[in-house]
């Protein structure tokens, strides 16, 4: 009869712990969901993104070939380009000298290099 208490204690607890597995499953792809569209994470790629491909020519935000063609807010919006879907455009397009990236960055990569330049324009370009 004790094998039998001992099997039936094994069942509660067995019992008890489900709950708690699909509590933490559930919590666990709640945060994968929210790292996956959480936008910070698409921003640390949009700055990895500029590093790679575009940190050459624009440094801290600046332009190497063209001073006043900057990725700095005043030059933004002295030409009209002050929001993150005119600075994927040129991004994926190019401009003037500039090449366009989107072959190489695609759809995703240019929205996210776009929206990081967005964010550091608003910001001032901070140094890191």
């Amino acid at each position: 009869m004790g094998l039998q208490t001992d099997y039936t204690l094994a069942e509660a607890q067995v019992a008890d712990l489900i709950p708690r597995w699909r509590r933490l499953g559930a919590a666990l792809l709640a945060a994968a969901a929210a790292l996956l569209l959480w936008p910070g994470m698409a921003l640390a790629d949009g700055a990895q993104l500029f590093e790679q491909h575009c940190a050459g020519c624009h440094v801290n935000g600046g332009n190497i070939i063209r001073r006043g063609k900057t990725l700095k807010l005043a030059a933004l919006e002295r030409e009209n380009r002050a929001s993150e879907a005119a600075i994927a455009a040129i991004a994926a397009a190019g401009v003037g000298q500039m090449s366009g990236y989107g072959s190489v960055l695609g759809d995703e990569g240019t929205a996210e290099v776009a929206a990081w330049v967005w964010q550091q324009a608003l910001a001032g370009w901070p140094k890191a």
